[in-house]
């Protein structure tokens, strides 16, 4: 009885923290946002559908039977009955089987005490969702028009909203309860992931969305009331990391839209414990430089990927080298890379050759975090001046120079000619490719005054590499790992970063590029769309028109980043960019005959030229 009132108790408080959509409307937050982050944290733990869904046996011996070809469908699942009383029945079901049930027998257990995944969701279409979006008249070829129409169209197919259920027992779900519906990526992620959201948002606020962009932002400004942070995703499994953190971007792009800087004002002190979280959680020293590098809290394997992290830390002897594994795969999850040769380094030679026992992500300081955090604190300083409230806002720019000072310090590379991530293990610059080496382009992080010299340098690099040669976009690595975030495969964000980031520069030589790449990537997802009739989370840069495999699971549809990318990159080139671009399919084949064969052998011995 004891134990069943401490659970009840335990609910009752969850659903306080969920349920108060006026108070977060009214931003409470302004009078008190500084709890300690530890005590934030420290209810993570106390959630009582993490007993089920985060750690422990039940989830160990489900995981392991190998009843579902995903990981993730088993803690996407929807319990019958309480967490404690579940844990009770696992208890007996165990003892009944002499602790060795047979994989049929624990499926049956499974199918007589939970439901099926995606019960805590109906499909929504958003109140403010519209036919004709004022984006598509900027649209001139027709054919582009029609496709931008429908993926204007996506939005609806991708909205959900958690049902009454939810709210009232939340302990029966892995979700994290939010007020407000959300636009999800699609495929198997059903619920809200935090860095796709920033691309998601911006195709819906070119699509006029405002207000269903706004409940998301109210959604994410809750998780860090209440957790500390906004983790990877909106599953209680997910709370102990985050991801790359746009949230002060995402805020920034719903103002630039609508005008409504009294909600960037009433942002601040969210904005400011989210950047406090980096900072006192992601820190590292670097050549006396202060920098930052992806981490994670939790122990044990990703339960969303239970399986394949326990089976990939057989390769350790020891229980202490099988935690430091767990917790650098998921680092790497909290990068969203996840995952790739970026994230290897050889105990051998350094080098990023290798598979997932390599990873060391908590040992190599990313561009991309970096150049971010800087655009964080230079947008809270930004926020601080609409307060006028100036001295705050100098104390801002005061972290953003800082930031930037490391930066230019320790990760740009003369020699490479671009920003390089950082080896601490060994000491020294991974010069690898990624589009993330060119995302201070994107964030402005870096002396405006130089932007002359760095764009030949950059272009000289993208060139040397031939990275513009590739037909289906720009490639994540030339690395051939297998893992989704490797050779071939090239996403869309990654292209929208390298498009900005070059089209920031203003020089002529860097906003051809830009076109270059913006055009290419139209196009090659539009030939895509028309095989397939769908939009793809990644593509393949070898083959025009080509989509992306590899990697923990199947290829996602949906999709809402993808969407996201286009519609933008429709509106910045809608005047004259055109399904082929006036080139002709004899032209066309030859091309890519020839653009694939450099592609291959680039790939094989980029990293040696």
């Amino acid at each position: 009885m004891k134990s069943f009132l401490q659970v009840g108790l335990l609910c009752v408080f969850q659903f306080m923290l969920i349920s108060k959509p006026q108070a977060i409307e009214a931003f409470e937050v302004r009078q008190s946002t500084s709890n300690s982050l530890e005590k934030n944290q420290q209810r993570t733990d106390d959630l009582p559908s993490c007993e089920i869904f985060c750690r422990g046996d039940l989830l160990h011996t489900v995981e392991m039977a190998h009843i579902y070809k995903d990981s993730k469908t088993f803690v996407d699942m929807k319990l019958k009955q309480p967490p404690n009383v579940t844990m009770e029945i696992f208890k007996k079901f165990m003892q009944s089987k002499n602790n060795a049930p047979k994989p049929e027998e624990i499926e049956a257990f499974v199918n007589e005490n939970f439901e099926e995944k995606g019960k805590e969701f109906v499909s929504w279409v958003p109140e403010d969702w519209k036919e004709n979006p004022r984006f598509l008249n900027m649209i001139r070829n027709e054919k582009l028009r029609k496709w931008a129409n429908d993926l204007n169209g996506i939005w609806k197919i991708l909205g959900r909203k958690m049902i009454p259920d939810v709210y009232e027992h939340p302990e029966l779900y892995s979700i994290i309860p939010v007020n407000n519906p959300v636009i999800v990526p699609g495929g198997r992620f059903i619920e809200f992931y935090y860095w796709d959201s920033y691309w998601i948002m911006r195709g819906l606020l070119y699509s006029q969305m405002h207000n269903t962009v706004r409940g998301m932002l109210l959604n994410f400004m809750s998780m860090i009331q209440r957790f500390g942070l906004i983790p990877n995703g909106g599953r209680v499994y997910y709370l102990k990391r985050s991801q790359p953190p746009l949230l002060p971007a995402m805020i920034k792009s719903y103002v630039e839209f609508t005008k409504d800087e009294q909600f960037a004002v009433d942002s601040i002190p969210i904005l400011v414990a989210e950047f406090e979280f980096f900072m006192n959680n992601h820190a590292v020293e670097v050549n006396g430089h202060q920098l930052f590098v992806y981490r994670d809290s939790s122990t044990g394997p990703r339960p969303e990927s239970y399986r394949e992290d326990y089976e990939n830390a057989k390769f350790f002897d020891t229980a202490e080298k099988k935690q430091d594994f767990y917790s650098e795969i998921a680092a790497g999850a909290e990068s969203g890379m996840d995952f790739t040769s970026r994230w290897f380094i050889n105990s051998i030679n350094g080098t990023n050759d290798g598979n997932l026992t390599d990873i060391k992500t908590r040992s190599i300081v990313a561009v991309e975090l970096n150049a971010i955090l800087y655009w964080n604190a230079k947008i809270i300083a930004e926020f601080y001046l609409l307060d006028n409230n100036g001295e705050k806002s100098a104390e801002y720019e005061g972290k953003a120079a800082r930031i930037l000072e490391a930066i230019q310090a320790v990760l740009w590379n003369e020699e490479a000619g671009v920003w390089l991530d950082y080896d601490l293990i060994n000491k020294k610059p991974r010069n690898y490719f990624v589009p993330t080496n060119l995302s201070p382009l994107w964030t402005k992080a870096y002396n405006r005054a130089d932007s002359e010299k760095i764009s030949k340098s950059v272009i000289k690099y993208l060139k040397d590499l031939k990275i513009d040669s590739y037909p289906g976009g720009i490639p994540n690595t030339l690395q051939h790992s297998g893992e989704q975030w490797d050779w071939p495969n090239a996403w869309p964000l990654m292209q929208y970063i390298v498009v900005e980031g070059l089209a920031n520069l203003r020089t002529t030589e860097a906003t051809e590029m830009s076109k270059l790449f913006g055009y290419k990537w139209v196009q090659s997802n539009y030939q895509a769309y028309l095989s397939t009739n769908a939009m793809h989370e990644k593509y393949d840069a070898s083959v025009f028109g080509g989509t992306g495999g590899g990697g923990e699971y199947e290829t996602q549809l949906g999709f809402g980043w993808s969407n996201g990318v286009i519609i933008e990159l429709l509106v910045k080139y809608g005047d004259d960019i055109t399904p082929a671009n006036g080139v002709s399919k004899t032209t066309t084949v030859m091309s890519l005959i020839m653009v694939t064969s450099i592609a291959v052998i680039v790939s094989v011995f980029g990293r040696f030229i």
